[in-house]
């Protein structure tokens, strides 16, 4: 049976997806495998280091801030802050405007860290990368294409 255009784009796009939810899947093992031993020597969980990369991007956060990008309670949020305080990698600070409102920004320590894991990722993920096939490449290159340009939350 002969597969339609839009069938076969519909398959070769399947086929792409599935490609890349392996390399994903490959690749976050192997990073995540790297992070874990590296965190545990800062005694920082992955929920944290997810929290310190929010806040390496953006000025501050606010605690509700937080509570939503983590898909947490805001006092689950405060617990995560409250530890990563306590390591002296994210400090609170006063609104000017609002003395009420608490502010979360990360210190030079903790962007140290998001630093060097994102060095160490980058690395892992350069070595994976010089050993893909041609095949796996180009749909790794097929997929960079389709995402450019749209933010990943």
């Amino acid at each position: 049976m002969k597969l339609s255009t839009s069938s076969a784009s519909s398959a070769s796009v399947q086929a792409d997806a599935d490609r890349l939810a392996d390399f994903v899947l490959f690749t976050q093992r192997s990073c995540i495998l790297n992070l874990s031993s590296e965190l545990n020597k800062g005694n920082v969980s992955f929920p944290q280091f997810f929290l310190l990369t929010y806040l390496s991007s953006e000025e501050y956060l606010t605690m509700s801030d937080i509570a939503k990008k983590m898909g947490h309670s805001t006092a689950a949020a405060t617990g995560l802050v409250d530890r990563l305080e306590k390591l002296a990698y994210v400090e609170r600070v006063h609104a000017a405007e609002d003395r009420r409102k608490i502010m979360v920004r990360i210190t030079a320590k903790g962007a140290e860290l998001v630093s060097k894991m994102r060095k160490e990722i980058a690395s892992d993920l350069a070595g994976i990368l010089a050993g893909m096939d041609e095949d796996e490449a180009e749909a790794v290159e097929h997929t960079k294409r389709a995402i450019k340009g749209r933010a990943i939350a």
